[in-house]
């Protein structure tokens, strides 16, 4: 398990299918107009990686990217 999750989102790629917010509703939303993505958390904790990671995962686009850091 990564020490901990930064995520970067590519709204111009987003296609508003809202995988994300179902599969980890703490930590995605989407915009009302459009249905693309929104972070609700940048940096999750530790309790919140295994959906955000599926989020990620799942997205049809591609549009989430997670940076992965530990510590040595």
């Amino acid at each position: 398990m990564p020490d901990q999750l930064k995520i970067e989102t590519d709204v111009d790629v987003c296609m508003g299918t809202g995988v994300c917010a179902l599969t980890a509703p703490a930590v995605f939303t989407q915009r009302e107009d459009d249905g693309t993505v929104i972070v609700r958390v940048a940096t999750p904790g530790a309790e919140l990686h295994e959906v955000t990671q599926a989020a990620a995962y799942n997205c049809p686009s591609g549009a989430i990217r997670l940076n992965v850091s530990e510590t040595p």
